[in-house]
């Protein structure tokens, strides 16, 4: 998929909008979430003082809508070697774990089961014990 195909939604406001309420509404309904928006167009999710996941559009100029979580050491780089148009190593922070979700593939439905479930690995890694405990149970 060449750059033109990638920016293919990022200047769909309805479908931008969708996409963060689907991101937002999985993000906070886990245990003391909280949404961020300090950094629009970006929303971070926040568990304590510790993000859980970011939603990302056109960041650093890449003309993407993603959602950014932390994975269990390696996973980030195992989900991009099997799909590397559904996922992909943020700047600066994929070396601390974190992955990017795309959901703006044309063509490709977004699954958003597989999305709840990276958000709740990121969230237990970065959840104080008491709160990942919750989600045990």
């Amino acid at each position: 998929m060449g750059r033109a195909a990638s920016r293919r939604f990022v200047n769909d406001v309805a479908v931008e909008a969708e996409l963060l309420d689907r991101a937002t509404n999985i993000c906070l309904a886990l245990p003391e979430a909280t949404a961020d928006d300090r950094h629009p167009p970006h929303r971070g999710f926040l568990v304590g003082k510790k993000n859980f996941a970011w939603f990302v559009v056109d960041e650093h100029g890449d003309g993407r809508i993603g959602l950014g979580v932390r994975a269990a050491p390696g996973e980030n780089e195992e989900l991009v070697a099997i799909d590397p148009e559904r996922f992909g190593l943020p700047k600066y922070v994929a070396r601390h774990g974190w992955v990017t979700y795309y959901l703006d593939l044309p063509g490709r439905a977004v699954d958003w089961d597989e999305v709840a479930e990276l958000v709740q690995e990121s969230y237990i890694i970065q959840a104080p014990t008491r709160l990942a405990r919750l989600l045990d149970d």
